[in-house]
């Protein structure tokens, strides 16, 4: 069997209103990326291929976690501050706050597929390219890390658990920083297998390092 090992970025800049600004990690992200490389190498993770994404903070990430990575445009998060910008201007939908982001979410989405607002890039070809990215990473017998976010791995699991917009939604949102999701690869198909583990942050000592944003 071969194995997937999806791991999202660290914690970026929470502070930030566009994608721009958002694209690097914080000090802590940063800390818990290098916290997961040692987790890692500690419990015997090798990995016959590693790959990220393009943007900075994805580049961050593998580089603290002590791994040279290929890079792929295929992994990088899609521009949710540019939609929920249109979400606002174009639909009057109200500016997300935290307690409504997990009803924002699903309709955003929604909105985006149906081309009601504009990111940049369509619904479809965010759909299309992780599809062909994990048609593409299913190869049996071999061990891949690949370092990405949260709104790639959520379309993953969509693809693979055949979930519909709100439930991509809800599997997304309490996706940690540098969380591991782990895929079997069978017969050129992956199966999930393990989902938001953050093993490197369960000390008690670490708690406060667990983010999501």
């Amino acid at each position: 069997m071969g194995e997937i090992t999806l791991v999202r970025h660290g914690q970026a800049n929470s502070a930030a209103n566009t994608e721009e600004d958002y694209d690097r990690l914080s000090d802590l992200g940063v800390t818990q990326s290098s916290w997961l490389g040692e987790w890692m190498r500690d419990h015997g993770y090798g990995f016959d291929h590693v790959i990220s994404g393009t943007l900075v903070r994805h580049r961050q990430t593998v580089a603290a976690m002590g791994w040279e990575a290929d890079e792929d445009a295929r992994l990088n998060e899609i521009d949710y501050f540019r939609l929920t910008d249109q979400m606002h201007t174009v639909m009057g939908a109200p500016m997300p706050t935290p307690d409504t982001f997990s009803d924002h979410m699903p309709k955003v989405f929604a909105a985006w597929k149906q081309a009601e607002i504009e990111g940049q890039e369509t619904y479809e070809n965010f759909e299309t390219r992780v599809a062909a990215l994990l048609e593409e990473a299913s190869v049996p017998g071999r061990q891949l890390l690949c370092v990405t976010s949260g709104g790639v791995i959520g379309m993953v699991l969509r693809h693979i658990l055949d979930l519909d917009l709100v439930r991509m939604s809800h599997v997304m949102l309490p996706i940690w920083n540098t969380s591991i999701h782990r895929l079997t690869v069978r017969d050129g198909s992956a199966f999930l297998a393990g989902f938001n583990a953050i093993p490197h942050l369960d000390r008690p000592e670490r708690a406060s390092a667990r983010t999501h944003f």
